[in-house]
């Protein structure tokens, strides 16, 4: 009761009324700009949503070449080297899901959707993931390729640092014109 007097007595009050009053326009005038300005956030925040940058095979398999051509190079006797290497597949994209799981007595379901993300004039999924394009094998070309402790190093350092199995690996010696 005390509560429904005070709330009677501020009804009566001229000065407290126009306060009540003045603070409810204020805080309606403050919600709609809020939202004026909201708007030019959202095109802000879908504009911040960065470009994913694609790289071709050809471009992943020169600079993965000249990497380790750098790399083998520094193996005890290897000497000048070249690498080719053979790519399987471009990048791929790997989308986010959710799902749903629903069981029965006599049978379970499941449902999965893609995650989007961004407003609702431009929506898109959710990349959770980028997959290299894949090394199928590899040629090396070393200048002492012809000894077998150096083709042993080679066949290892290669395999560990490509991620692949020697048999997929061929090492070879590079003639005088290999350039």
């Amino acid at each position: 009761m005390e509560v429904s007097e005070k709330i009677r007595s501020m009804k009566k009050d001229k000065r407290m009324m126009t306060a009540v009053v003045v603070l409810g326009l204020a805080g309606l005038i403050l919600i709609m700009l809020s939202s004026v300005f909201s708007g030019g956030s959202k095109k802000k925040a879908a504009e911040s949503i960065p470009e994913l940058s694609t790289v071709s095979s050809g471009e992943y398999c020169e600079d993965t070449q000249q990497r380790l051509e750098a790399f083998l190079s520094q193996v005890d006797g290897a000497g000048r080297v070249r690498v080719f290497l053979k790519v399987s597949s471009e990048q791929r994209y790997v989308y986010a899901t959710e799902g749903k799981q629903s069981r029965s007595e006599n049978r379970a379901e499941e449902e999965e959707k893609y995650v989007l993300i961004g407003g609702s004039s431009g929506r898109s999924a959710l990349i959770e993931t980028i997959q290299a394009p894949e090394i199928e094998g590899a040629v090396i070309l070393c200048s002492g390729g012809s000894i077998p402790v150096v083709q042993e190093r080679i066949y290892r350092a290669a395999s560990a640092a490509l991620g692949i199995p020697t048999a997929r690996i061929y090492v070879a010696a590079l003639n005088g014109k290999g350039e």
